[in-house]
């Protein structure tokens, strides 16, 4: 079956929708969490430039330069096993939407950490990055969609929630985002 995933990130780790089609019906074909952080890391690397804030800045430029290597080093591992699940179960990927934030303005580190907001947005903009990085290791197809501009119509909202019917809980606004961005995928691909 053709499938579609869709992403919704949030500080180390990511919700992640996989939808089907068959005959016209959208069906719901996993739905789960994927961490962005090696567990040995998750204690500072949810939130790197938080964990920088206190540091003397070429440690802080030290950490956070891996902090965004290891991001993108496990979202890229995580994709891998997503295309292998799918190899196996027999289904083949016709593109992956990564919900996104607004752009992040030419700041430096110092000027991220100068400003605690600026944290908050960097480490907003780190992980669906990530994402995107893995996806494109892949060589998958890839949307990247403004999470601002993710409107559903009411067919879609029903179908949202017949899929979060049949896949019972959690299904929160994080699935239901990924599910709507995986709806945006070009499925005839």
């Amino acid at each position: 079956m053709k499938i579609a995933v869709g992403f919704k990130a949030y500080s180390g780790w990511a919700a992640l929708v996989a939808i089907g089609f068959a005959g016209g019906d959208v069906q719901l074909i996993d739905r789960r969490r994927i961490e962005l952080v090696d567990p040995d890391d998750a204690e500072w690397a949810k939130q790197p430039y938080h964990a920088a804030d206190e540091l003397p800045p070429p440690e802080a430029r030290r950490l956070l330069e891996r902090a965004i290597k290891a991001a993108h080093r496990v979202a890229a591992r995580e994709m891998r096993a997503l295309v292998e699940w799918s190899r196996k179960t027999g289904h083949e990927i016709t593109g992956c939407a990564v919900l996104v934030g607004s752009p992040m303005p030419d700041w430096t580190v110092d000027q991220i950490r100068s400003v605690h907001v600026r944290m908050h947005k960097a480490e907003g903009v780190l992980f669906p990055q990530a994402l995107a990085v893995g996806v494109a290791d892949c060589r998958l197809r890839l949307v990247e969609i403004a999470e601002k501009d993710l409107q559903a119509d009411a067919g879609e909202l029903k179908t949202t929630a017949r899929l979060g019917k049949s896949a019972g809980p959690p299904w929160g606004k994080d699935q239901k985002n990924a599910a709507l961005a995986a709806m945006r995928i070009d499925h005839a691909r």
